[in-house]
């Protein structure tokens, strides 16, 4: 989440006695940082210092023009700082507590204590966090030539933005200001206490067990694997279900929970948030700039990422309902090469992967089947199941599939869904194929070392191929027999004599070739 927007009651707050918290904040959020005297014009400013507005500062600085980037709170916005890569960090800790779980089925000897100290955990989060915090950092932003403002920022005029006491005029300017958590109206809710991804990341002696919200857009078969998973693990998934209210009694928290006039009540460690996004767009006066608005969806851009004023362009979250970091790092670069170079990007022309970072992963391109018969083009769908990959056999990661998705009779990729353990990194050569407009067809001809479970990919291109040729063979075969009496019909009718007499030689010269093999036999 970009903080230069966020509510006076948001709070990203930073262990100050922790190393790395500090080294961090160093980077970051400088505790002695000065704002520089600001030019007389800049050629763009970017409200936000997360990822869409780290991008674009540097893309725009990059190409020589004059650059400010205003943030309220931490550079990085959430995806270092409270998102993406804190996150991470506690998946492969934790993916590496579930193998030592696990160890005999891979012909290991299980440990008989691996006790877990949270704090350790947390802390090895915060030195990762710390350690990647220096490419987000104020010193690199000023040594690319991009003039740093920490404070409020709210707009003026149409071309003219307050930081604190100093206004910036400039010539364009991107929003990039992102969103935050939405927290649900629930009653008790605040009074017991919660958390939202915001603050998970602070903790440092407790382990919360979340609510897992399932994946409602991805396809039923991935949602049922991700399901058994859980199951696996003891999550508990509950469907259908409305939290109606959260109550502490005895020092207890309860919620109390409706699914098909079904009334329950469940007692729970903690309680995390994870009901959606909401746009950071208040305090920034976009009414004084003229820019169009609402609470929802943020700020309205048009496909080349321009609001109703043509000064300004929006980037990242704060505008897009595809809230990925990928995607504000791409939509950055379209706003800036469109406000600064008269350029005509469009955000629609993009292919936009994603990836659900479980166990296993789930990971997904282009069409869903529902979506592309909605659109009335016909499918042809080609599945590999991962238990048919060799890779996947010797790392016990059977459960998943690649389905890739082409254009009924012929080999165009509308869309593909993996679920493996590394679908985030397998989904990245569908991607590409689409991008370039590679059929899925050629992708047979990619050589991936062996074993790698990318080989389901090519399984599945050599299923396409298998298919194509069938079809193609099939549809020879149709043409030929479709011409062939039309063909003879002809004939007989312009030559009937000679086409008589050329079968009649013909015929003849077949029995000599008879009679000459069977001599040569004798």
């Amino acid at each position: 989440m970009d903080a230069s927007s966020l509510p006076s009651n948001t709070s990203m707050s930073a262990n100050l006695s922790d190393a790395d918290e500090r080294e961090r904040l160093s980077q970051v959020r400088p505790p002695q940082w000065q704002n520089p005297v600001p030019a007389a014009l800049y050629d763009l400013v970017v409200i936000g210092g997360g990822t869409a507005g780290l991008v674009a500062a540097h893309v725009a600085a990059g190409g020589g023009v004059k650059v400010a980037l205003v943030e309220r709170h931490f550079l990085g916005g959430n995806c270092l700082n409270v998102g993406c890569v804190p996150s991470k960090t506690l998946i492969r800790t934790s993916r590496l507590y579930a193998e030592m779980r696990d160890a005999k089925r891979f012909g290991a000897q299980a440990p008989t204590d691996v006790p877990i100290d949270f704090a350790t955990v947390m802390q090895h989060m915060r030195g990762i966090r710390a350690r990647l915090s220096r490419t987000s950092s104020a010193s690199e932003l000023t040594a690319a030539g991009v003039d740093v403002f920490f404070g409020r920022a709210h707009f003026t005029g149409a071309t003219a933005l307050q930081v604190e006491s100093a206004t910036l005029h400039f010539r364009k300017a991107i929003i990039a200001t992102g969103a935050r958590p939405d927290v649900p109206s629930i009653p008790g809710l605040a009074a017991a206490g919660f958390f939202t991804n915001e603050r998970l990341f602070e903790i440092t002696e407790l382990l919360v067990q979340n609510w897992p919200l399932f994946l409602p857009r991805e396809e039923r078969d991935a949602a049922q694997i991700l399901s058994d998973a859980f199951a696996r693990d003891g999550i508990e998934v509950r469907l259908n279900t409305e939290v109606t209210g959260v109550r502490v009694e005895g020092g207890q928290k309860f919620v109390d929970m409706v699914s098909d006039d079904y009334h329950s009540t469940i007692v729970v460690d903690a309680i995390l948030t994870g009901t959606g996004r909401v746009p950071n767009i208040e305090g920034l006066g976009l009414e004084a700039a003229g820019v169009s608005y609402d609470n929802k969806r943020g700020v309205h851009v048009d496909d080349y990422l321009r609001t109703s004023n043509r000064h300004i362009y929006a980037a990242g979250d704060v505008c897009l309902e595809l809230k990925f970091d990928d995607t504000a790092d791409a939509s950055a670069r379209i706003a800036v090469h469109n406000a600064l170079h008269f350029g005509r990007r469009r955000f629609s022309e993009l292919t936009i992967p994603w990836c659900s970072f479980t166990d296993p992963e789930v990971a997904h391109i282009g069409l869903y089947v529902r979506q592309a018969r909605e659109l009335g083009i016909p499918v042809k769908t080609f599945t590999i199941l991962m238990h048919d990959v060799d890779r996947a056999v010797v790392d016990g990661e059977e459960a998943g599939f690649v389905k890739i998705h082409v254009c009924e009779g012929s080999d165009r990729i509308l869309g593909a869904t993996i679920v493996a353990r590394h679908a985030g990194e397998m989904i990245g050569e569908i991607t590409l194929a689409m991008v370039a407009r590679v059929g899925l067809r050629a992708l047979s001809r990619v050589m991936h070392p062996y074993p790698t479970q990318s080989e389901a990919i090519t399984k599945a291109a050599d299923a396409c191929c298998r298919t194509y040729r069938e079809l193609t063979l099939l549809a020879r075969l149709q043409r030929w027999l479709w011409r062939l009496p039309m063909a003879l019909r002809l004939r007989r009718q312009n030559h009937p004599q000679s086409f008589f007499q050329s079968a009649r030689h013909a015929d003849q010269g077949n029995d000599g070739a008879s009679a000459g093999q069977n001599e040569a036999h004798r």
